[in-house]
């Protein structure tokens, strides 16, 4: 049995793209928005090239966790869950589970703060909105017909790409600062390339896009596990590659439109210290005009509607998968009740950290502490279950999906390492 079109033929490109272009779209959530415009305000053009360095080692992570799903037809966390020790797996898990709850609180908050910032009103009221919009539209709706929304939701982020063309952009200064970057390489700088790092490669993203490629499985009459269909594998590893490099490119095309509408705006003229997304939004308004900052703000709404049920989704795929539970957008409620309680739970704590004293932006700073903690071990996890014949059957990495995979791991350590070793300075 052979998956028509799976390969590319057939349907319109963007029918063809899915679990790759929506993970990519939801890295540039507004908390991640908030961290390339902090970077990009303080530091010029000096931190664009950190996504360049990104860009390959994304693509390679994101598709060997989708190759992950595709193959053996389990989420990340059921895969763990089943072959390696379970304090370790649940340890690892519930890291995850913390950061994205802090990311959510982060998400929702700037959201909030972006549509007060468009039309006035309470902040903490949009705050809830949006969550409660959220949740329902994925415990209501099946996966097969969310996922179109979330689809059409990826074009929210050429608002980012828009804005540059709305301000002037000295391009040879661009490409030199990209290229020669000028910054002084003390902790701080350490520290912020860490944070693009950590931002664009962050552990719910493999997470989602591995429960993706089950889910889509789910949903079809003709795609099964390519362990036990291996006459689908030359079709599926072709979408799979095809549909995340555009995912990432994309990405990470967006995250340095960001950066650099804040270095061309933001540090050019002084305003150096950007503690938010909204922040941001709102300095851009006396620098560029009201329609780059309406841009900016509506694009901080539209990526969140998108990143949201991705973070919310990834936290209950991977609870529900370590604790051998059914997951997945298609069930209905009551055929996966601690799914969902854990996709409800996690965004009702979002919301009530919006109402808590703690501050967002340190809780946006251990949120990523978190993440940069978790991202390496289970970045080595990924690497052990992709290369596993027992899981993966004949369709483990190839050698240079393989070595990729290793350099991603061994990038993200050393910038481990930084983090931990620059601390408090």
């Amino acid at each position: 049995m052979t998956m028509s079109g799976e390969d590319g033929s057939g349907p319109s490109l963007f029918k063809r793209l899915g679990a790759g272009l929506i993970a990519g779209a939801a890295d540039d959530d507004p908390s991640g928005i908030a961290t390339y415009s902090q970077v990009g305000a303080a530091y010029g053009y000096a931190t664009i090239w950190s996504l360049v360095l990104a860009m390959p080692l994304m693509i390679a992570i994101q598709a060997i966790s989708a190759q992950i799903g595709r193959a053996s037809g389990r989420d990340i966390g059921s895969n763990l869950r089943k072959h390696y020790p379970p304090a370790w797996v649940r340890s690892l898990i519930l890291m995850v589970v913390v950061a994205n709850v802090i990311n959510l609180a982060a998400d929702f908050g700037a959201m909030g703060a972006a549509l007060k910032l468009l039309i006035g009103g309470p902040a903490h009221l949009y705050v809830a909105a949006f969550a409660i919009l959220s949740v329902v539209l994925q415990v209501f709706i099946p996966f097969s017909r969310y996922s179109p929304v979330l689809k059409l939701l990826t074009l929210s982020l050429f608002a980012y790409v828009a804005t540059v063309f709305v301000i002037h952009v000295p391009w040879v200064d661009v490409i030199k600062g990209t290229v020669l970057p000028k910054a002084a390489l003390n902790a701080r700088y350490a520290v912020a390339i860490v944070a693009v790092l950590g931002t664009t490669i962050s552990p719910y993203l493999f997470i989602w896009q591995a429960a993706q490629e089950v889910e889509e499985m789910r949903a079809s009459d003709e795609r099964e596990p390519l362990k036990h269909a291996p006459e689908q594998g030359a079709d599926a590893l072709q979408r799979i590659r095809l549909d995340t490099s555009i995912g990432m490119v994309f990405s990470n095309i967006v995250a340095g439109c960001i950066i650099l509408t804040a270095a061309v705006v933001l540090h050019a003229h002084g305003k150096t210290d950007i503690q938010s997304s909204s922040d941001a939004a709102e300095a851009l308004r006396p620098l560029a005009g009201r329609f780059a900052f309406v841009l900016f703000a509506a694009g901080i709404i539209g990526t969140g509607l998108l990143a949201v049920p991705v973070l919310a989704g990834s936290t209950a795929f991977a609870a529900a998968g370590v604790l051998g539970y059914p997951s997945g957008l298609e069930h209905k409620l009551q055929r996966a009740k601690l799914f969902y309680g854990v996709l409800i739970l996690s965004s009702l704590a979002g919301v009530a950290l919006n109402f808590t004293p703690i501050d967002p932006i340190k809780a946006l700073y251990w949120s990523a502490v978190i993440n940069g903690v978790a991202a390496v071990p289970m970045m080595v996890m990924i690497m052990l279950v992709s290369t596993n014949h027992r899981i993966m059957g004949e369709y483990t990495l190839n050698p240079s999906l393989k070595v990729w995979g290793w350099i991603a791991t061994a990038v993200m350590t050393t910038a481990a390492v930084v983090m931990f070793a620059t601390w408090g300075k």
